[in-house]
């Protein structure tokens, strides 16, 4: 299915959500590393959660947003993830877990949208409905996807950078992923405004650290190194952003010469900013993704309409607007 509208539809016939209903099962909430749901066999609902990581405070937000909405619906949850976002086959196995695992629903976020595809037929032969978050798998099983609209976001990055580096000069992105729909979403959204709307800014370099601030912030000092007349630098994620954060940072550079943007938030992010650091950064609503994906869960299991598209909205913010009550609430440290 492909996510860019939204288009309510029946998530399934009600002899699908009879079977499920025969084969549900329950468990506590479960942290990084997982676990074994074993299941009270009392019919409350269960929805099973497999997320990119743990690695970054937004997956943690996640979870929270997850969380509450599942307490507010009366139903079971478990959320795991691999330790990092590299971790493809580690996500697999989990994805699988949750499978044998029979629950009402599966809320999934590929990291690899090809490597899903196998693991998620089954679910579809098993008549589990799946919904996504943050970023679907390819193929015709996904439900519904609750997400950020990234190449929107992308843009909005690419707008303020275009604006506090006065519409010209040599730009570079650090990205998190070329295969994951969120890295390249938000790559394309930056890149395409850039080329539409602002002809005297060129985009110089894109690397890719796999949203690991260590090797995020090697690129950026390379990038760096390379490019002396370098106005900017976009980071993608978290982990990029604090690597060309921590690039800046040991090669002594004057907080402000180069203008970062960053992705998402977290409390390393939001001191950057905060001490003139980096300049801003596109974050999320990670709470609202977490809370609408299990809302989007317990409606296709219960046989209820489904969008197609759930955007959760994305919001620039700096020093001067952080503390604004709109703002404040989709931050997170």
């Amino acid at each position: 299915m492909k996510f860019g509208k939204k288009t309510a539809f029946a998530a399934l016939v009600a002899a699908s959500a009879l079977v499920m209903a025969g084969c549900a099962g329950s468990g506590d909430v479960i942290e990084e590393g997982g676990g074994t749901d074993t299941g009270s066999g009392d019919g409350e609902m269960y929805i099973a959660l497999v997320s990119k990581g743990f690695q970054h405070q937004f997956w943690q937000a996640v979870k929270k947003g997850a969380e509450q909405k599942a307490e507010e619906l009366g139903v079971r949850i478990t959320f795991d993830g691999p330790a990092a976002e590299t971790e493809i086959a580690q996500q697999l196995e989990m994805l699988t877990a949750a499978i044998d695992k029979n629950p009402d629903a599966i809320a999934y976020a590929a990291l690899d949208p090809e490597a899903c595809v196998a693991p998620l037929d089954q679910a579809k032969s098993k008549d589990i409905p799946v919904v996504y978050f943050d970023a679907p798998c390819n193929g015709d099983v996904g439900l519904s996807l609750s997400a950020t609209d990234s190449k929107v976001a992308g843009a909005l990055a690419a707008e303020h950078m275009a604006e506090l580096i006065g519409g010209e000069g040599e730009v570079a992105i650090v990205g998190h992923s070329q295969i994951n729909s969120t890295g390249v979403e938000r790559r394309d959204g930056f890149v395409e405004k850039i080329e539409a709307d602002y002809p005297d800014i060129k985009i110089v370099d894109i690397q890719y650290g796999d949203g690991d601030h260590l090797k995020s912030a090697d690129i950026a000092k390379a990038m760096i190194a390379a490019h002396p007349n370098l106005k900017g630098i976009y980071g993608t994620n978290e982990g990029s952003a604090i690597g060309v954060v921590n690039a800046v940072n040991e090669l002594g550079l004057e907080k402000g010469k180069l203008t970062i943007i960053g992705f998402d938030s977290g409390a390393a992010q939001i001191n950057a900013i905060k001490d003139g650091t980096m300049a801003g950064a596109i974050t999320q609503d990670p709470i609202g993704i977490g809370a609408q994906v299990v809302q989007a869960a317990y409606d296709a299991a219960n046989g209820d309409a489904v969008e197609e598209f759930y955007d959760t909205g994305s919001y620039w913010y700096d020093a001067t607007n952080m503390e604004d009550d709109k703002i404040a609430a989709v931050l997170y440290e």
